[in-house]
């Protein structure tokens, strides 16, 4: 495989740190800016603006906390991931104001709700590029000419998008984007912050003067150019049929049966609601048969809750709860999916059967 092999080679030929200026240092530093060129070359941007960061939480919070602080503003909306719903809360604790803006039963944003958000304060507005759960492209270009006409810096989380779909930073008019590695096959550990020449990012962390002064530590050479082989490499032509091929599978096979979310999606996801089910019930069925599918929920304090996403839209808990979420991949086949929609309508037919089945009496014992 192209990205283990380069990976390997490069922690064996490469691992001298990229800082030093011996042979072994610099020949580290030469792999490491040749996979920033690179990766930097997938988003149509220079290797000047982009820093490699561990991951997408990362850069998510680079890109937040290193644009807004206290007395500024920020506007995001009510379907990002955790890194950015998590990383804004923190933020207005410490007295950066924010607005979570709505999203429609659709999953698509409405540009006009960003322009009604923003206030003389709002220094960043947050749009994921699409959302993890749904698979829903945001409409990142009209948002951008929103942000653009008020003087606001856009970014936008790219993690499900980077590597599977068209994404040139000048088209989208981002300011900034994230990306990570491990959902187009490179190790996890590694992502990156595309920041566009002239926005004024400041450190979130401290140390020495690594990737420009923004991001302290010494870096990842292995993680970055087995990120950059992936996103090379990377050839997700054919899945969205396979995603299509699941959906009307289980749509023709299961009644009551619905996909969440609308319009323009990632190839790779699809979420879909059945009703009368326990989505983790579901879930625990299919990994007994092999298949590993998500119900998009987190628990807390030993309590199961309903996505957030899927609430932000409309779902009422007890429909979120009956939500599953389905990845595929460039590996996966025709084959494979039929057999996954094979054993949906299974595991379905029989967990509603069981839901309805009597309980047995119990016997009481007479005491004599």
């Amino acid at each position: 495989m192209p990205v283990r092999d380069a990976y390997l080679e490069a922690l064996e030929l490469g691992y001298g740190n990229a800082s030093s200026i011996h042979r072994a240092g610099q020949i580290a530093k030469q792999r490491l800016e040749n996979a920033r060129r690179r990766v930097a070359a997938k988003l149509g941007a220079s290797a000047k603006e982009f820093i490699f960061v561990s991951g997408g939480t990362e850069s998510d919070n680079l890109a937040l906390r290193g644009i807004a602080g206290p007395g500024d503003h920020v506007v995001i909306s009510a379907i990002e991931h955790p890194a950015v719903l998590a990383t804004a809360a923190a933020m207005e604790r410490l007295g950066t104001a924010v607005t979570v803006v709505g999203v429609p039963e659709s999953g698509v944003m409405d540009p006009e709700s960003i322009r009604q958000a923003m206030r003389p304060a709002t220094k960043l507005v947050s749009v994921m590029h699409a959302n993890n759960e749904l698979g829903t492209v945001q409409p990142l270009a009209e948002i951008s000419q929103v942000t653009r006409a008020a003087g606001v810096l856009l970014h936008s989380d790219g993690v499900q998008t980077f590597g599977k779909m068209e994404c040139r930073m000048a088209a989208l008019g981002v300011d900034l984007y994230t990306v990570s590695g491990h959902k187009i096959g490179a190790p996890k550990g590694v992502g990156a912050l595309y920041v566009r020449k002239g926005v004024p990012l400041s450190a979130i962390s401290f140390g020495g003067h690594h990737e420009g002064d923004r991001r302290p530590g010494t870096e990842n050479v292995a993680g970055a150019v087995a990120l950059a082989v992936a996103a090379e490499t990377a050839d997700w032509s054919g899945v969205a049929e396979l995603r299509d091929r699941l959906e009307q599978n289980v749509l023709a096979r299961v009644e009551g049966a619905h996909v969440n979310g609308k319009g323009v999606r990632t190839p790779n996801t699809t979420n879909i609601r059945f009703d009368g089910i326990e989505g983790e019930a579901l879930l625990i069925a299919l990994d007994l048969q092999g298949f590993a599918v998500s119900s998009g929920a987190a628990c807390s304090s030993g309590a199961v809750e309903p996505s957030h996403v899927l609430l932000a839209i409309g779902l009422k808990p007890r429909d979120a709860r009956s939500s599953l979420r389905f990845s595929l991949g460039p590996l996966h086949t025709a084959e494979e999916v039929d057999l996954l929609a094979n054993a949906v309508a299974q595991c379905v037919a029989h967990l509603r059967r069981i839901s309805t089945e009597p309980h047995p009496t119990r016997r009481t014992l007479a005491h004599a």
